[in-house]
């Protein structure tokens, strides 16, 4: 007869990855737009001769700062938490670059969490982000296409993680917003807005 195993003895649990939470089997849908559809209607609106010309979407960073909840260490993990839930990547810690007495920081304290996304997770994202979650927001318009910064990258805020269904509402002990800022490699502001745009961002119509 078998001996039964202890729980010293018993294989331990593989603890699941949050990296390893979203398989990639096939290519982001996202991503086979641009190179069909936005590649070709950039190159005809902008008259570039070399596709290396054509803007790309290079990387999305989303920002949670933890506000009043600096000093709280069970803060900052569920917010990391929340973070790599929504991202499908696990999220790094930020910290203050310098102390401003105004606000009680010091130089070297905890005051966020972020991550950056590339590639495949970066175009999953935008099109959850474009096509699921922005249109959840209740009496949503459009975003506002004032946020670019001269240099071809657009920065959106998010007033609470609740938009995004991967969060459920019975878990959530209190409402965080976020950053999210779509980096480009388009050299002005109107070419970062037309290749955004025909990703499908849903930018308020004039």
């Amino acid at each position: 007869m078998a001996k039964k195993e202890t729980a010293s003895q018993a294989p331990a649990k593989k603890k699941k990855n949050v990296e390893e939470a979203k398989p990639f089997t096939e290519a982001a849908r996202l991503r086979v737009k641009y190179n069909e559809e936005v590649i070709p209607q950039l190159k005809e609106k902008f008259g570039y001769e070399n596709i290396m010309q054509v803007p790309k979407l290079e990387k999305i960073v989303l920002n949670m700062g933890l506000g009043s909840e600096k000093d709280n260490p069970k803060g900052l993990e569920v917010a990391m938490e929340e973070l790599a839930i929504i991202a499908g990547q696990k999220p790094v810690i930020t910290k203050a670059k310098k102390s401003v007495a105004n606000f009680k920081v010091r130089e070297g304290m905890n005051i966020g969490t972020k991550v950056t996304l590339r590639g495949d997770r970066m175009y999953y994202f935008a099109d959850k982000l474009m096509n699921i979650v922005l249109p959840r927001v209740r009496d949503f318009r459009g975003v506002p296409d004032t946020s670019f910064d001269g240099r071809g990258n657009y920065a959106m805020g998010v007033k609470e993680q609740l938009i995004f269904p991967e969060i459920n509402y019975d878990d959530v002990d209190k409402i965080r917003g976020m950053d999210i800022v779509f980096v480009t490699t388009a050299k002005t502001d109107e070419e970062a807005k037309a290749l955004l745009t025909m990703l499908g961002m849903p930018f308020v119509q004039a």
